[in-house]
């Protein structure tokens, strides 16, 4: 069933919602949103691809603006140790920068190996 007001069966990414909701990819940013048109971080899109990928458990630091308690630090750290991002610099991640059309598309590209 699709719990969201604003993901209408007509939508063309209808069934890709309710496909990563079930998985647990991902969910509304509340109990009846899903907020389709919103931008996502850098942070999330990693956290999509963890999720995705059945969430492994990973080892190892994150960068120095990742701090080891946050939702996602592991999602963080398993994308490096995939080689699916290095960061943007500094020793950073940037996790609340948005994530760019051709950033998510070398993420899933370097996932896809």
């Amino acid at each position: 069933a699709n719990p969201f007001i604003d993901v209408q069966e007509s939508d063309y990414y209808y069934d890709a919602v309710l496909w990563a909701v079930a998985n647990g990819v991902t969910n509304g940013v509340s109990d009846d949103i899903f907020a389709p048109n919103s931008s996502c971080t850098r942070a999330q899109i990693v956290t999509f691809l963890w999720r995705a990928n059945g969430s492994p458990a990973v080892s190892g630091s994150n960068f120095g603006d990742v701090a080891s308690d946050v939702y996602y630090a592991n999602a963080v750290a398993w994308a490096v140790s995939e080689d699916i991002t290095s960061g943007t610099g500094g020793n950073n991640f940037s996790p609340a920068a948005p994530c760019t059309r051709s950033q998510i598309v070398t993420f899933m590209y370097r996932d896809a190996k």
